[in-house]
C-alpha cells in the first residue's frame, strides 16, 4: 500500500476507472482524499451510532459505542487502515478536522461523561478518544491473529478503556 503518496493513476487503476475519471469528480488529489476520509469517518459514525441507547446509562452507552467500534474496524480493516493514514496526513484540511469532530461531538460528549469522574477527568475528550483508539486498535489487532476469541478481546479492551478512564 502507497498510503496518501499514491500515484492518481495508481488509485483510478484500483478503483477500476481511467485516471481522468477522478478528476470529473474531484478537483486534485487533495480534494479526493479529503472526500475519502469525510466518507470513512462518517462511516464509522453510523456504525457506532446506529441503535444508539440513549436512555440507557453511560456504561451500556460506552459498551455499545465500544462494540460497534470494534465491530467495524474488525469488519473493514482496509477502511482502518486508510483512515488511520488520512488523519495523519498533512493533505486533509482543517475545514475536513472540523467537520468530523461536528460530527463527533455526541461521541465527544460521551467521552467527557465517561472521564468526569475518573482518572482522566482533567483531560480533555480528544485525549480520552485517543486512548480508546488505542486500545481499540490493540483489541482489533488481536481479534485478526484469533477471530475466534473477538468476544472475549472486545470485552477485554472495553474493560481495559473503562477501568482506565472511567474508573
Amino acid at each position: 500500500m502507497l498510503g496518501v503518496g499514491a500515484p492518481t493513476a495508481k488509485i483510478a487503476k484500483g478503483a477500476g476507472v481511467a485516471e481522468g475519471t477522478l478528476f470529473v469528480y474531484f478537483a486534485n488529489k487533495d480534494e479526493l482524499l479529503n472526500r475519502l476520509y469525510l466518507e470513512l469517518k462518517t462511516d464509522l459514525r453510523r456504525a457506532m451510532m446506529t441503535g444508539y441507547p440513549a436512555n440507557k446509562g453511560l456504561v451500556d452507552r460506552m459498551r455499545h459505542v465500544w462494540e460497534r467500534l470494534i465491530g467495524w474496524g474488525s469488519a473493514h480493516p482496509l477502511k482502518r487502515r486508510a483512515m488511520r493514514q488520512l488523519a495523519v496526513s498533512e493533505r486533509i484540511t482543517e475545514q475536513s478536522k472540523k467537520l468530523v469532530g461536528d460530527a463527533f461531538g455526541e461521541i465527544d460528549d460521551l467521552m467527557r461523561e465517561c472521564a468526569a469522574g475518573g482518572a482522566m477527568r482533567r483531560q480533555p475528550p480528544s485525549f480520552v478518544s485517543a486512548i480508546m483508539s488505542a486500545i481499540a486498535d490493540t483489541t482489533m489487532e488481536f481479534i485478526a491473529r484469533e477471530p475466534e476469541q473477538a468476544k472475549r478481546y472486545t470485552k477485554a479492551g472495553f474493560d481495559a478503556f473503562w477501568n482506565g478512564v472511567a474508573g
